[in-house]
Formats: C-alpha cells, structure tokens, sequence
C-alpha cells in the first residue's frame, strides 16, 4: 500500500501556526502575556487564571519578564492578582498522597484484528504473546475497584486492548459484575470502550447503550487516509467495514455516547476536513491526539509535521469559534476540553490521573500507570494478586511531578499541560512543547473572545 500524499496547503508549512508558536514561547515562569483583539492579557499560571489588563500594566509587566522572576513576582504583587502574603501556591513541590483508586482498564484482549504500524500496543500485544483476560481476573479488577468505595462515589471501568470486541464474553460479564455491585453498595459506575469499530454489532451497541457506555471509535480519516493508517492484517483497508458496524449506534446512541478519535501522523493532517465529515457522520464528539511515540518511530510526527497540525487545529478552533458564538453545536473535543478547563481555572502537576486514581489492568492481571504502561516495567504497579505496590507508585507520584520534569518547571504552560503524557515523555521525551503551547495561546484568546461575546452558556 502507497503512502497517502497529505493535502498540499498543509505539506508547507504555515506562516499562521510558526506566529503563534513564537507568541508562546515561555519568557517567565510565573505569567503568559497575550493580547486578544489588541486588547492585554495576563494569565496567571499559579491558578490558572486570567485577567485583562490595561496598557501600563501590561507594559510594566513586560519589563518586568525582561528584568526576571522575582521582577516578575514583585509586580504582580503591586497589580494585586498573584502573589498574596501568607496564601500558599495552588501547586507546591509536594506530590499527592497516592488517592484511592477509581478508574481501571482492563486490557481485556492484547491482541488485534488489525495491524496499524503506530500503535503503542504493538499491534495490540503490547509485544508480547496475544492474550486475552480470563472471566476470574476480570471479577477480581472489579472488586479491587469497589472494594472500598463509600455510597455517593463514582467509579468509571474501562475496556481496551488490543481489541476488547474480540474478547467479548468478558467484557460483558465484567460490566454486569460492576454494574451490581455497585448498585448494591449506592455506587455510581459508568463505563467506556476503545475500539476499532470493525467487531461492533447491533447487540453491541443496544448493551452499551443500556450500559451508558462511552463508546469511543479509533477512526483516523475519512476513506483512504484512513485505510492506509489502519488496515487489517492482510492489507485490506478498515473504513467501510467500520462505517457499517457503527452505523447502528450512531443512529441509536441516547445513554451511550459514540465519539471519534483520530491519531494523526504525518499522513492525515488535513484535520478540518476529517473533523467536518466525522461529525457529519453523527458523532458525539471528534478529537484529535497527535502520534508522538510508536514502539517503531512509525508515524512519529515531527517539528515541521506539528507545525502543520498546529495551524490545522486553529482551523478547527476558528470553526468551533463560529458556531459557538451562532449558538450551533460543534462537537470539536480538544476545543471543549479546553474551554472547560480554562473556564474553572484548572491547575494539575501531572497530566492525567495516570498511577494515581487510575491504573491499567493488564489480561494476565498486572497492575500498570495506565492502559499504555501494560507490559512495561516503566509504569509497572503491581498486580491484582498481591496488590498495588505502594511504594513504587509513590515514587511514581514523585518522581512524574511536573515540578520534577524540564523544562516544565520554567513553562507557563506547566499546570495547564501537567508535564505531558507519561508514557510518550518516558519513550520519546518532549518534542511537541512549541505546539501544546501553541494550541493553549490560541485556545486563552478564543476562550476570552467567546466569553467577552457572552457565547459560552451559562
């Protein structure tokens, strides 16, 4: 199978993405200065918050970037909008105790149907043996999940592989197990699936929708673009065959939201067409996660490659723009996370809730940092039999704390990104900072012109 040329206004470069990504370049540990529609702004990284600002005070900040970080402090100060004596930081050097645990994924099938050359999983079997996880480790994941949950908590029992469809049987035993126990102990469980799309049945979809199952669909293009990214083992493309499975729980999904998640390389950068005809297919949401570390540098992308995924991602937000602000529904989930988490003020030293309230369950029942840690002596944990090894995911906590990690701790974006996911930093280390921090400049500008414009509800 031939390459699949990707559309040329994106094979050059953009003039548009390379701005923006000078723009937000870290000068200061403590603030980002932007300016929206000329208008100065300030976010405060210690809460993440953010302020407009007048043009003397923006200027005096500016030069205090130039003259340091304690210029930085002591002007903030004198402004009245950081740096309070007596109240501690949002974030401090202190990782969290380790919290309990209330989210797992069973890797419930490390093996796989298909055979995308990118994948962590390595073709879903994590390099190793394919395997599938038997009924009894399945019920023991569950009831390490509810052992000590109290009435009124949620838990969230996720399904990956591989493939989970190909280990069905379990899948649906361990769903049911949950689903009772924590009914009887006045639990709320919710549960969610990563899959390939292609095994899905109608059955499928009328027990997740019974479930309230999110459902979410690797799909990586439209047509081809797709096919070439993730075909079967044989060769032969996967679209179609998708595309019909899931057709039934597009057209059903009420309790069970069905999104799609497209891992883009340097073969489908032409986002906003995907975006556009994902969503037209009847989608809950479309996201999109860029390929940073494949066991094989497979689809890696490149400096010059998250460039381009920069200036298509603004593309995306422009559009997300229009139709928030004309009070449309446009499910782009990278915009709507962004807008959420910038709308409370979130400030995170980790990324995610990787080795701390969320841990991956591998099929022979090893306990790992997350469903991409399976099989990784990195992110090992311990395992169901003898427990969650505390020591190890203390210093998990310790050591992934993104005031541990460089140079995050230099980075205003630090409490906004956590330091980046675990798995790709540890394999690859941190090739897309100017894009994460490109994408979040742009994301505080469209944030403060749609609330300005009153368009966000509520």
């Amino acid at each position: 199978m031939t390459a699949v040329p990707v559309v040329a206004h994106v094979r050059h470069g953009s003039p548009i993405a390379r701005a923006v990504s000078e723009a937000a370049a870290p000068r200061a540990a403590a603030i980002h200065l932007f300016e929206v529609d000329e208008q100065p702004h300030v976010l405060t990284v210690d809460g993440s918050r953010i302020f407009g600002v007048d043009a003397g005070s923006y200027a005096a900040l500016e030069r205090a970037i130039a003259s340091g970080d304690d210029a930085v402090d002591r002007e903030l100060a004198r402004l009245g909008i950081s740096g309070t004596p007596g109240v501690a930081p949002f974030v401090d050097d202190t990782p969290p105790a380790p919290p309990p645990v209330r989210a797992l994924s069973l890797a419930v099938a490390q093996k796989c149907n298909l055979g995308c050359t990118y994948c962590y999983a390595r073709e879903g079997s994590f390099g190793g043996e394919p395997a599938v996880m038997s009924l009894d480790v399945a019920r023991a994941a569950v009831n390490a999940l509810l052992v000590d949950v109290a009435p009124g908590e949620r838990v969230n029992l996720a399904f990956l592989g591989g493939e989970p469809l190909t280990n069905r049987a379990v899948l649906r035993a361990a769903t049911e197990c949950a689903a009772e126990l924590a009914a009887a102990r006045g639990v709320a469980a919710t549960f969610s699936i990563t899959t390939n799309g292609t095994l899905v049945t109608p059955d499928d979809g009328a027990f997740f929708e019974r479930y309230g199952f999110a459902v979410t669909v690797s799909i990586d293009g439209i047509g081809e673009v797709h096919d070439f990214q993730r075909p079967f083992k044989n060769g032969r493309g996967s679209y179609a065959r998708i595309l019909a499975a899931i057709a039934p729980l597009l057209a059903t999904q009420r309790r069970m939201q069905v999104s799609a998640r497209v891992t883009v390389t340097p073969q489908n950068l032409a986002l906003r067409d995907a975006l556009d005809a994902l969503i037209a297919l009847g989608f809950h949401s479309v996201g999109f996660s860029p390929m940073l570390a494949s066991p094989t540098g497979a689809g890696e992308l490149g400096a010059p490659d998250l460039e381009m995924m920069l200036a298509e991602m603004i593309g995306c937000g422009r559009a997300y723009e229009s139709a928030v602000r004309a009070r449309r529904r446009y499910p782009f989930a990278n915009m709507v996370n962004a807008m959420r988490e910038l709308g409370r003020g979130t400030h995170r030293p980790y990324p995610c809730g990787a080795g701390a309230g969320y841990l991956g369950v591998s099929a022979a029942g090893e306990l790992s940092a997350c469903h991409r840690f399976v099989g990784d002596p990195a992110g090992a944990l311990g395992s169901l039999s003898k427990g969650v090894d505390a020591d190890r995911r203390a210093a998990w906590l310790s050591e992934r704390h993104v005031h541990r990690q460089e140079p995050c701790r230099s980075c205003w974006a630090r409490y906004l990104c956590g330091g980046g996911c675990h798995h790709e930093v540890i394999h690859r280390g941190r090739p897309a900072c100017d894009y994460i921090r490109g994408w979040l400049h742009y994301c505080l500008g469209a944030y403060v012109r749609l609330t300005d414009a009153e368009a966000f509800d509520g």
